[in-house]
């Protein structure tokens, strides 16, 4: 009984921790999500260091711009895609951001939540 009252407490846990990582307050307090954006760009992963710079420093001048309700938290450059995570307060911030930058946004979906190998442990 008392395994049984540990696995459902742990369970509960690792939801809450989970649904924690996806979302996370704004200094104003707003409701921050999580997304993911595709971004089709042929020849991606052939770009120099310094053309991703580039790209970094546009990106981070738009935010900076736009202000604390959309973070940029990290990109995955692969062939002929980047694959972006941000958080944001919706979905239009992360369209914004995509025209001010001139950044294509082919796809933007919302994580709704996050699982890795410690779930298949629960």
């Amino acid at each position: 009984m008392k395994t049984i009252k540990l696995v459902l407490i742990l369970l509960v846990f690792t939801l809450n921790y989970a649904q924690a990582q996806n979302q996370t307050t704004s200094e104003n307090n707003s409701l921050m999500k999580t997304y993911v954006i595709e971004r089709i760009i042929p020849g991606a992963g052939d770009l120099t260091v310094e053309q991703l710079k580039g790209i970094s420093q546009t990106s981070c001048s738009v935010l900076e711009e736009m202000g604390p309700k959309i973070e940029w938290q990290q990109s995955y450059v692969t062939g002929d895609k980047v694959y972006c995570v941000y958080k944001a307060e919706n979905i239009t911030l992360i369209e914004e951001h995509a025209k001010k930058g001139g950044f294509p946004a082919n796809s933007i979906s919302e994580v709704k939540t996050i699982i890795s190998p410690a779930t298949a442990k629960l």
